[in-house]
Parts: structure tokens; sequence; C-alpha cells
């Protein structure tokens, strides 16, 4: 069984929010969760730019502005899981 789950010892986790939970992905199951297509693609709303958008894998950019916005597994068909790493997330990096 995996540690990602919410019963983890580890921080953040599937139930994280903003940023916190988008590394989280992007870290799940050694980067490839990030990448992996969801079951349902959820139609979102940018919140860096407020264009529509359609998620289509687990961690993926705005097409418009490249805000990047990731949902975990647990959460995959609620569009409203969607979370945003904030403006700053590729300079960090």
């Amino acid at each position: 069984m995996c540690d990602c789950g919410s019963g983890s010892s580890r921080a953040g986790g599937p139930y994280a929010t903003g940023r916190e939970l988008v590394e989280f992905v992007l870290a799940a199951h050694g980067g490839r969760v990030a990448c992996s297509p969801l079951p349902t693609a959820l139609e979102v709303c940018c919140q860096e730019c407020g264009r529509d958008f359609v998620l289509q894998t687990f961690v993926q950019g705005c097409p418009s502005c490249g805000g990047v916005h990731a949902v975990s597994p647990p959460r995959a068909n609620d569009p409203a899981a969607v979370q945003y790493a904030g403006a700053d997330f590729g300079a960090a990096a």
C-alpha cells in the first residue's frame, strides 16, 4: 500500500490546498501521477487569469497563462478540488 493517502505521516497529502497540493501531486509515485490522465477531464476556471480550460491530467498548466493547477486522485472528479500553485510557482522551481 502506498503512503500518499490521508493516513500518511507526510505533510500535505491529497487534501492539501494551493501550492502544497500541487507539489504533493508532482511528487506522488515518483512523479508518475502528475502526467497521468484524469478519469474524466474537468472543466475549470484558471485561478490566475480567469479563463476556462479543460484539466486533462492531474497537474496541468493553463493554456492561456501557464498557471499550474492540480487535483489529487481521491478528488479527481471534483472541479472544486482543483488547486492553483500560485503566480510565482515557476520562479521558485
